[in-house]
């Protein structure tokens, strides 16, 4: 406030009087920003000898209003304030309109001020027209921010420079002439009247968008052609129906009148006046040359696809069927079917109305229900084949899961090497047994089992586990581990009890889905591969042999001296069936009696030809250190050789499919199997991701997105549990 004191303002507005000058002109300068607007005016007079001066006259500054979002429109709010200052200077001085200049430095408002031709939203449109009733587009100008004096109301200014401002001084450089001609810094106002443009109209979310009318004239030659814009049948003869309403209506028939949409149009007749309009000008597109023929009484040439159906045009100008039942007392769509050609659009749509209408049956169903409405659809069979093919809602229904061709065996099967040094890993079970006798009877629980299967000798080791944990299956690994050595890889399936296990493990964890797989062994550190989700047939090589030891397992329980299985019993059960299982040959069994030797993985862990008998003797202590060790060498290396010319070529083979399929791609629409729910529940997922087997580029394994309660879920599937819906 002690800063206001020195603060001067003259009263007079120039030392000129107004009586003495020849020629008065207002100037107003407008300006914005996020927090006010403003504007002021200034009064030039000039004397008789051309000097002139200019003085303050009246300046407003506001709160920028709330309704104003932008800065366009902030400006936009200060030039009608300019236009109310220039109201109240009007009214007090009597100064004529043509005397008043308005000036701001945007250039969006003047675009605004000066359009003709575009429209604007309301809030432009009101704050424009106030703008255009107190002044002209002419009247308006273009002033650079730095030559603007309302911007100094626009921001906060201390009240020490107030008096310094040119707020209170004017824009002294835009008033006074230029008396020195090597000034270069002078420059007029910049004044385009009406020239000036609309900024990024098409960007401008004040303005309307345009609306432009187009006449369009049809060639009736190309009516036909319109009919593939539809794509059910029901919609075509109501278009088609629609527009014979309207025709009739523009030709004064009563009560409808003009363009115009009401229920009319679906009349019964209506629509089979359709249907008859539909058929004759697609026969007229596809059987030009047969109607000319018919309509002169001309034989239809050899060659045409009509021939031997004896067709004649009705009196509706439609072909049909002559046929040999002319005679029988069958209404006239089953003795003289309408002809379609299979190969035009229109067919597609009847045979999809009719499959439709059968409820996706069949192509029997589909093609006696085409032909029971009075169509005869040239090649329909095979037109009919390709829609249930395509048909959505049939692949849904019926269609079969995706595969793909076998992929080529892993390296860790196909490598010769010490028993068990890479495994596949499986839990199965459970079994009820006796765990304590009580007063009141016996107490039961369950076990468990864990099967390692080595991926070379095709050998099996069992392991009994209390409960299916993380904790359980460890204690089992170092069991298995202790006997058989160690281990260099392991494969199994995504159980909770295996992923669990390999974070208290130490191993390397592979997933399928991570991409190319990279294997650093360290010393005595091992790989675990996990197969993708729901893809047990990628874990077959062990899956057959859980098979095979619950088929043993229910003999030994058909013997009738267990009378309760115990966890003892169950311990010996499963070690007999490892041997029953070691002891299977891997190939068939040689009928020369040159190779009475049978391969075995009991072979390669026993280094024996045999379970039992008699110990091979007598034996020296000197043939403890030459001979014994020379007949376990010689055993193994008789294993391995058999096992490379008589099992190994057995592998050769895909028992199951043989062949390359199509890749499922990204953006395919699919189905995805749930064993759980009926088919009709089954989601629809969309492929995101795709993983490309290395050896052959083929897509076995997919990531989908799958919509749960409003959020999208992601899922890693083998393709063997989609099916194809809507391919890309």
């Amino acid at each position: 406030m002690q800063s206001l004191e020195t603060l001067y303002i003259p009263r007079q507005y120039t030392t000129l009087p107004l009586t003495c000058s020849i020629r008065r002109e207002v100037h107003l300068f407008t300006d914005a920003s996020e927090e006010a607007i403003a504007a002021v005016a200034y009064i030039k007079l000039t004397d008789a000898d051309g000097n002139q001066q200019q003085g303050f006259l009246l300046g407003k500054a506001k709160v920028a209003p709330k309704s104003a979002v932008t800065i366009p429109r902030l400006d936009l709010c200060a030039a009608v304030l300019g236009i109310e200052i220039a109201n109240i200077i009007k009214k007090q001085m009597s100064i004529p309109t043509d005397e008043f200049h308005f000036h701001t430095d945007s250039k969006v408002v003047l675009g605004y001020i000066c359009n003709n031709t575009r429209r604007f939203y309301t809030y432009v449109s009101n704050r424009v027209e106030k703008i255009r009733k107190a002044s002209v587009p002419e009247q308006w100008n273009y002033v650079p921010s730095e030559y603007n004096p309302a911007d100094e109301a626009t921001r906060s200014s201390s009240n020490r420079i107030l008096t310094d401002t040119t707020w209170l001084k004017g824009p002294t450089r835009w008033f006074t002439k230029r008396l020195d001609p090597d000034d270069t810094e002078y420059s007029e106002p910049e004044n385009l009247g009406p020239n000036y443009k609309l900024v990024n109209s098409e960007l401008d979310k004040e303005i309307r968008p345009v609306i432009s009318d187009i006449k369009s004239c049809v060639d009736l030659t190309t009516f036909v052609s319109g009919f593939k814009n539809y794509s059910t049948w029901k919609g075509l003869v109501g278009g088609i129906a629609h527009l014979k309403h309207i025709a009739r209506s523009w030709s004064g028939q009563p009560p409808c009148k003009g363009w115009h949409a009401c229920s009319k149009a679906k009349d019964i007749h209506l629509l089979q006046e359709a249907e008859k309009v539909i058929t004759r000008e697609v026969q007229k597109e596809s059987f030009t040359e047969e109607i000319e023929q018919l309509q002169t009484g001309q034989p239809i040439k050899k060659g045409s696809t009509i021939l031997k159906l004896n067709p004649f045009i009705d009196s509706d100008g439609i072909l049909r069927i002559g046929g040999r039942l002319n005679k029988a007392s069958l209404d006239v769509t089953a003795k003289n079917p309408i002809i379609i050609s299979g190969k035009h659009h229109i067919a597609k749509l009847i045979i999809r109305h009719y499959h439709d209408l059968m409820k996706h049956q069949g192509r029997h169903y589909t093609e006696g229900a085409v032909r029971a409405a009075g169509f005869w659809i040239i090649g329909g069979k095979r037109q009919v084949s390709s829609i249930n093919f395509h048909c959505v809602i049939c692949r849904k229904l019926r269609r079969c899961v995706e595969h793909q061709i076998m992929a080529d065996l892993p390296k860790d099967r196909l490598t010769p090497g010490p028993p068990f040094s890479s495994v596949g890993v499986d839990t199965f079970g459970p079994w009820q047994i006796v765990t304590r006798r009580t007063r009141g009877g016996q107490a039961h629980g369950k076990r468990w089992a864990i099967m390692f299967s080595c991926l070379t000798s095709r050998a099996v080791h069992m392991e009994v586990i209390e409960y299916m944990t993380s904790s359980s299956f460890i204690n089992a690994l170092r069991r298995f581990i202790a006997i058989r050595g160690h281990v260099k890889g392991f494969r199994s399936d995504r159980g909770t009890n295996f992923i669990g296990s390999t974070e208290h493990l130490g191993v390397d964890v592979i997933n399928i889905e991570d991409g190319p797989i990279k294997i650093f062994l360290l010393d005595q550190r091992s790989v675990w591969i996990f197969n993708p989700p729901h893809a047990s047939h990628m874990g077959g090589a062990w899956e057959r042999m859980i098979c095979l030891t619950r088929r043993i397992l229910d003999t030994m329980s058909m013997d009738k001296a267990v009378k309760a299985l115990t966890h003892e019993i169950l311990t010996t059960f499963l070690a007999e069936a490892s041997a029953i299982i070691n002891s299977r040959p891997l190939v068939p069994t040689s009928s020369d009696p040159e190779y009475p030797l049978i391969l075995t993985p009991y072979t390669l862990l026993t280094l024996q030809t045999d379970k039992g008998g008699e110990p091979l003797g007598p034996f020296s202590e000197k043939d403890a250190y030459t001979a014994q060790w020379k007949r376990a060498q010689h055993l193994a290396d008789i294993f391995w050789q058999r096992w490379r010319k008589e099992y190994l070529v057995t592998l050769q083979n895909r028992k199951r499919w043989p062949t390359n399929q199509r890749n499922i791609t990204v953006r395919d629409v699919v189905l995805l199997k749930d064993d759980g729910a009926h088919r009709c529940d089954w989601k629809m997922a969309v492929v995101e991701r795709t993983f490309p087997s290395h050896s052959d580029k083929r897509v076995r394994t997919v990531e989908l997105r799958v919509i749960r309660d409003g959020q999208a879920v992601y899922y890693t599937r083998p393709v063997t549990e989609l099916v194809l819906l809507l391919p890309v």
